[in-house]
């Protein structure tokens, strides 16, 4: 009986050896899971000034801008509003067979700029050689303007699979830093938050009002 016991005791520590040296060989999982892999620092979004355009096709026979494109003449100058620098530049067609269809909706134009929160005084008309342009060269507005952009993506140096480490792709983190900068309004917001407003002492006692009358 004590020779059995024995017999068992022997079994379990050669086990608890053999287990000891499968393990061994491999990392702690606590150390290799507290290794930093933050994806914010890996693709990181970086404030640059760079040129923002925006080209209207226009027809020969064009009278008007459809409200479509006016929303978008609208929604460009707010963008220089928010984060342009200098001037808004237009370019209108010359030569071509929409040129005179070009300067008929230039003041349209003019004026759904400053329904977007742009002035006259920062607005500069030019023409460029459109000859080579086919039938509906476009009319270009640019700006110089701060932008939010993030590293390409799309970068598949190694295999996923190979998540033996269980850490994050390279890739990881890529795509949503690109739509955060992209869906950002004032760029100037990545670098903190802005003042706060003036409490409006009116609007807040009729809140109070309303909140103890119930």
């Amino acid at each position: 009986m004590f020779a059995g016991k024995i017999a068992s005791s022997t079994g379990v520590l050669l086990c608890v050896t053999m287990l000891s040296a499968c393990t061994m060989g491999k990392r702690d999982s606590f150390t290799v899971g507290s290794v930093p892999s933050d994806y914010t620092k890996r693709h990181p979004i970086i404030l640059a000034e760079k040129e923002q355009t925006l080209d209207i096709p226009v027809a020969s026979g064009a009278q008007r801008l459809n409200e479509a494109t006016i929303s978008n003449v609208r929604a460009f100058a707010t963008n220089f509003s928010n984060s342009g620098t200098g001037t808004i530049v237009m370019l209108l067609p010359s030569g071509s067979a929409n040129a005179a269809a070009a300067q008929r909706v230039q003041n349209q134009i003019v004026h759904a700029l400053e329904q977007g929160g742009g002035s006259r005084g920062n607005m500069a008309i030019q023409t460029y050689n459109a000859s080579q342009h086919g039938l509906s060269a476009p009319i270009r507005l640019s700006f110089r303007g701060v932008t939010a952009s993030t590293n390409q993506c799309g970068q598949w140096d190694a295999d996923i699979l190979e998540t033996g480490e269980n850490r994050n792709y390279s890739d990881f983190g890529c795509s949503s830093q690109n739509n955060l900068a992209a869906q950002i309004s004032n760029p100037g917001d990545l670098l903190g938050p802005r003042k706060q407003s003036p409490i409006d002492a009116a609007n807040r006692g009729a809140v109070i009002e309303a909140y103890q009358g119930n």
